[in-house]
């Protein structure tokens, strides 16, 4: 697989598609990050790391309106690529739907929010737009 990030970000996008409360991701510390991240937001309902096998998966539960049944997750953009890499400095640090939604960035203080990259004063790769 050369792009674990597409394929997580892909995972998710089928399942809201198709409806599901529940999505089974194979697990890395980068995807680890990330489903922190969107649990934090507010983006999903829960998460779980399940350690079977030697990589061990990250089971998600996504969260949707009870009414209209309409998923929290809009869209979910990848941005930086293997093979266009995208980054930004703390300066021109991407809004996202004029700061409705949030860009996940990997910096060298670890993976975090658009808004708390600005905080810290530090850039890094764009990894991805959620909204």
């Amino acid at each position: 697989m050369t792009d674990p990030i597409a394929d997580y970000l892909t995972r998710l996008r089928n399942a809201i598609k198709a409806k599901h409360r529940v999505v089974d991701i194979p697990a890395s510390n980068l995807k680890k990050e990330i489903t922190k991240i969107l649990f934090d937001k507010g983006y999903i309902l829960n998460y779980k790391f399940v350690e079977d096998g030697p990589q061990g998966s990250i089971k998600i539960a996504l969260k949707y309106d009870t009414v209209n049944k309409v998923n929290a997750i809009k869209a979910l953009t990848r941005i930086s690529t293997p093979g266009l890499r995208r980054y930004a400095g703390h300066k021109d640090m991407p809004r996202v739907l004029n700061g409705l939604g949030i860009a996940i960035l990997s910096t060298s203080k670890g993976v975090m929010t658009d808004k708390e990259a600005k905080e810290l004063n530090v850039g890094g790769e764009v990894l991805c737009y959620i909204y």
